[in-house]
Parts: C-alpha cells; sequence; structure tokens
C-alpha cells in the first residue's frame, strides 16, 4: 500500500485552507477510522467552538504545545480545562517545560491556522501527552487544521493512531467575570 505524502505543506490560499482538513481525512480513511466532520463558524477559543459545533467541552480535544527539554510536544486536554505545567513537568520527568510561543512552533505546524493544529503528533514528529479524564469519553473532537473544521472520532481509535502518553495535567478552568 502506498502512503500519501502527509508531511505539512504551506497554505497561502483561501482554496487551500482545506488542505490540512484533507489531509487528515486521508490519514483516518487509510487506517480505516469512522468520523464525522463538523464545520462552524469561525472560532478561537475552544469554549467557543466547543459551543458553536454543539460539542461538550469535555469532549473537545485542545492542543497546547509545550516545550520539553528544548523540543516541541503537544499536551491535549478537554477545552473545559486548563494545563497545570507543573503537573505535566511531574509526569513527563522532563526538567525544563514551559508553554511554547507561537513563533516557535508556526513553522512546525505550516499547513495549519496557528492555534487549531489537530493532535496527531505522530503526524508532525513530537509526542503527544494524553490528560486521563479526555480518555473516559467514548468520543473526541478536535480542530482540524482550521478554525472552522473540527474531526469527531472514537477516542480508541485516536490511541490506536496516536499511541500517546496518558497523564493527570489538567483542571477545571476557573469561570472569571468579564
Amino acid at each position: 500500500m502506498v502512503l500519501p505524502d502527509l508531511r505539512p505543506r504551506t497554505t497561502t490560499t483561501l482554496k487551500e485552507v482545506t488542505v490540512p482538513v484533507a489531509k487528515l481525512k486521508a490519514f483516518l480513511d487509510l487506517n480505516n477510522v469512522q468520523y464525522i466532520q463538523i464545520t462552524h463558524s469561525k472560532a478561537y477559543t475552544a469554549q467557543a467552538i466547543a459551543a458553536l459545533a454543539h460539542v461538550p467541552g469535555r469532549e473537545l480535544a485542545k492542543t497546547v504545545i509545550v516545550r520539553v527539554n528544548g523540543k516541541l510536544a503537544m499536551a491535549v486536554l478537554p477545552a473545559s480545562f486548563q494545563a497545570d505545567l507543573q503537573k505535566l513537568r511531574e509526569g513527563i520527568g522532563g526538567s525544563d517545560l514551559q508553554l511554547a510561543t507561537e513563533y516557535e512552533f508556526e513553522e512546525s505546524f505550516p499547513d495549519c491556522e496557528v492555534g487549531a493544529m489537530p493532535p496527531f503528533g505522530n503526524l508532525y514528529d513530537m509526542p503527544v501527552y494524553v490528560e486521563e479524564s479526555l480518555t473516559r469519553d467514548e468520543e473526541i473532537a478536535f480542530n482540524a487544521g482550521s478554525h472552522k473544521e473540527l474531526i469527531k472520532l472514537a477516542y480508541r481509535d485516536f490511541e490506536r493512531l496516536v499511541h500517546p502518553v496518558v497523564l493527570r495535567f489538567a483542571r477545571k478552568a476557573s469561570v472569571t467575570a468579564a
């Protein structure tokens, strides 16, 4: 079987914005994964996306990019949670762990809109750490490379394809008055 080239490539036109979704769908199709593609109006925060797409915040996985000992990694957690970097550092055993800036990671995802990376570190040559609470739901949804599209699939399929390290590193997001 010949696999398509799933390496990231730069998108520069409106027509090409769907390239990340097409690559991800091709990868899922090759691996016989059943999924649903959800299109919604443009949104940038995980909670706004969850509301627009009618997906519970606990089932919408957001991808946070961190640096672990100088290398990029994905921390994947429910939209309704915040990453606890100290717990993640302890779970990974990394002596140096910090949030990566957009400037530090945007070149690693040239086929994605910044902040809309799918949690498939295996497609971007980086480890994936998943918050344990995501494993409790049968399905998860996540950005598919743009701020307008999600993919929803069975968590067991995500786990089978990505082989994430499951850790406890998140806490319920606090609600603040605006």
